[in-house]
């Protein structure tokens, strides 16, 4: 346990017991630091995908359902030039069971700290010659990345089924992060492009990948780096343990706890939901999403989950410790079927996005 954790629980159950806005004004890390006096931009918004995702709600119900989470736009600074350290020397508080966000693209591989981002939630950087966002969402367990072109991604302080409202600052565009979708502004209606970012911890990406780069605390903000002003990971506490939400979900389901992680995805043939829990114990999980099969295997040293859509119906399975696919081995992360963008949530997150999931368990 950090030094001060203890201390920030005890503060955030007392700011609870006054309303759960007042919480989230105190994690939103309020200190007027943020970019309101950002001059004005002349960037073009971030590059659009041509794709179709499940949309189970219209624009105007997904503005109407955005509420303030406390702090304004860009109080919750994104981190716009980010200082990296090699994994020979990460920074003094990352520990090994630490969760961390990592990215590999174009052979280059790179690791952002839960414990940075919770303070800031958007890092703009470049990473394989590709300009991206790294996004992280703490009140729903959201990992995700976006191409962002010339443009730069911030917070922009409000919330959609407890989820982070990204905008660009090349169009002022809103983003849902789970939903990669405009909900109001000039791309309203239109998607961003995705890649994968896969929740890890440190020691597993640093093994996995050990010339990755890694995030620092150099960020240009002071922030008690170390102290989740939520709770914590390692081990879980606060709010990532607690089942109650800050705000009531677009829907509810019981089938899980509110807070269980599951390994989601969504493409044109609708949308997918996987327990943790049961991929662990079972390695590969088959189903179909909208009549067409999928599978979702276990990569054992990542302790994460890759989507595949597997039209063909093509057998895979562990054999030992390899993936294969029709008895041929094959890393998690490079079988021979089209890969989709998945991503670990909190369920009652994903479920208020998408109520027409198919569950895989």
């Amino acid at each position: 346990m950090r030094d001060g954790r203890r201390n920030t629980l005890s503060r955030r159950r007392t700011i609870g017991a006054a309303g759960s806005v007042a919480f989230a004004v105190l994690a939103g890390c309020l200190d007027g630091s943020g970019a309101s006096d950002r001059e004005a931009t002349s960037m073009s918004g971030p590059p659009l995908a041509d794709r179709s995702l499940p949309e189970e709600y219209t624009t105007d119900e997904l503005e109407d359902a955005s509420l303030s989470g406390g702090p304004g736009q860009d109080d919750i600074p994104s981190i716009d030039d980010p200082q990296f350290s090699s994994a020979d020397d990460p920074p003094a508080n990352l520990a090994a069971g630490d969760p961390v966000f990592g990215v590999e693209l174009n052979g280059n591989a790179k690791a952002y700290p839960q414990y940075v981002l919770v303070w800031h939630e958007v890092v703009n950087d470049v990473v394989g010659g590709e300009s991206v966002a790294v996004t992280y969402c703490p009140l729903t367990g959201t990992a995700q990345g976006f191409y962002r072109g010339e443009s730069e991604f911030g917070v922009s302080g409000r919330l959609v089924n407890s989820n982070l409202v990204m905008y660009d600052r090349g169009t002022e565009t809103w983003w849902p992060q789970m939903l990669a979708r405009g909900i109001r502004g000039p791309n309203e209606g239109e998607y961003l492009e995705e890649f994968q970012v896969t929740w890890t911890t440190w020691k597993r990406w640093s093994d996995r990948h050990p010339d990755t780069a890694v995030l620092t605390e150099d960020t240009g903000h002071i922030r008690n780096y170390g102290d989740d002003p939520y709770g914590g990971y390692n081990p879980r506490s606060g709010y990532y343990e607690d089942e109650n939400t800050l705000f009531s979900p677009l829907a509810t389901d019981d089938r899980f706890p509110a807070k269980q992680v599951v390994v989601g995805a969504r493409n044109a043939d609708g949308s997918v939901a996987v327990p943790k829990t049961t991929l662990r114990e079972r390695s590969v999980v088959d189903g179909s999403v909208g009549g067409v099969p999928h599978v979702t295997v276990y990569d054992r040293d990542l302790d994460a989950g890759h989507v595949y859509r597997n039209p063909d119906d093509r057998t895979v399975e562990y054999d030992g410790d390899a993936v294969t696919v029709d008895g041929t081995a094959h890393e998690p992360t490079a079988l021979p079927l089209e890969r989709e963008i998945g991503f670990d949530a909190m369920w009652f997150a994903w479920y208020g996005y998408y109520p027409s999931t198919e569950v895989h368990a």
